[in-house]
């Protein structure tokens, strides 16, 4: 595992913010790079439908048609106004639960992937236990206010990069806008991210926004292969909570870039096996690595293996380490491992080796005279125990 990475001493400190709670997280890695209250739990609002969405992508096909359930929108609630009984598809009602953020599609989902809203909030919490997201509970599919229903800001960026790995939310998610085909009639829905919208590398992941909680966004953004995931709570406009999230991503960007300094199945050292003149073993590593790292940091690896391993060795045996170091810290350690077996080499095999090399004679005298001393001490045993069972017998 990574080692969480704290920004060493020659990172920029983060910008100001208006958030009164933010995180920043790498997102491959899920390393975190910066936190302001980011285990203070608090509402999320309609950011709780990237759990929604993330529940119903897993239960059931995207092709699945659901029926809409009753639903009275309070007057200021976003929906796409489904009549009861109307019939969408679920790809379509997760567009419109994400995008423009519709709380009739959200309760749809859950009737439609649960049975009930209370079995898929059920879910919703397992999933949560599942991705270990110790200081988040839901009540409600939808995100409106409700006792139980919170998270914190690590927690939401987690579930932020756990959506992201779904093909089909990762794509819904960076949409501008989407058009939601079946149905009764035909819907455009507009993205309520105007990050997604404005800026070019930003590619999700959802708003919220209650009286009570605040305004909320789950932010990521993508450039040369490497994603970082901002959340901020809490902000008092909606303007404030784009300003915060795209100051937090730039930020990152500037600050840190990912590192794949280890590769499995890399050789990192081919020590020389005992008593076989001329033969190593290769050493290789065990798996890869990942870190995000300070921008400027001098990565460098620090290799521990013996340089002699005398057999018998079997194949994937442990026999050392690879320790990635940035700017002097340790960031991972990687076990190596044996490519292949090393065989334990028998006496005949020692005798047949020496032969060729200098001193051989010696060495045949020396293992021959160690074999007949063997065979003498062996037979001296032999007649002590028959002298002994004689006496015995007598």
């Amino acid at each position: 595992m990574l080692a969480p990475a704290s920004a060493p001493a020659r990172v920029a400190p983060a910008p100001p913010l208006s958030a009164p709670a933010a995180a920043v997280f790498e997102s491959s890695t899920q390393t975190p790079l910066f936190g302001r209250a980011a285990g203070q739990r608090r509402l999320i609002a309609s950011t709780t439908k990237v759990m929604t969405a993330l529940v119903a992508v897993a239960s059931a096909p995207l092709d699945r048609i659901c029926t809409a359930p009753p639903y009275a929108a309070g007057p200021l609630e976003v929906v796409i106004h489904l009549r009861p009984g109307e019939r969408m598809r679920l790809r379509d009602l997760l567009r419109a639960t994400l995008l423009p953020s519709a709380n009739d599609a959200a309760a749809t989902v859950a009737v439609c992937v649960g049975g009930s809203r209370a079995a898929f909030v059920a879910r919703m919490n397992a999933r949560a236990r599942q991705f270990g997201l110790g200081h988040t509970h839901f009540a409600t599919p939808v995100g409106l206010d409700e006792p139980g229903n919170y998270s914190t800001a690590d927690d939401l960026a987690r579930l932020a990069i756990a959506a992201r790995r779904d093909a089909f939310l990762r794509q819904t998610m960076d949409l501008p806008r989407a058009l939601l085909r079946s149905g009764d009639h035909v819907r455009v829905v507009v993205n309520r991210n105007a990050l997604v919208r404005e800026v070019p590398w930003a590619n999700g992941v959802k708003t919220g926004h209650t009286n009570a909680a605040g305004y909320i966004l789950a932010a990521s953004g993508t450039r040369h292969g490497v994603t970082f995931v901002a959340t901020v709570l809490g902000d008092p406009s909606e303007a404030a909570s784009d300003a915060d999230a795209l100051a937090l991503l730039k930020w990152a960007f500037a600050s840190f870039r990912v590192v794949a300094p280890v590769r499995r199945g890399a050789v990192y050292a081919r020590p020389a096996v005992k008593l076989s003149p001329g033969q190593h073993v290769d050493v290789v590593a065990a798996r890869s690595v990942r870190a995000a790292v300070a921008r400027d940091a001098r990565v460098r690896l620090v290799v521990d293996v013996p340089k002699v391993l005398a057999g018998p060795i079997p194949a994937r045996a442990i026999v050392g380490g690879v320790t990635v170091r940035a700017n002097g810290r340790a960031v991972a350690r990687v076990p190596l491992v044996t490519r292949t077996a090393v065989r334990k080499v028998g006496l005949l095999a020692q005798l047949g080796r020496r032969l060729d090399g200098p001193g051989s004679l010696i060495a045949i005298v020396a293992l021959l005279g160690g074999a007949v001393a063997m065979l003498v001490r062996a037979r001296g045993a032999r007649r002590r125990q028959r002298r002994r069972a004689d006496m015995e017998t007598a």
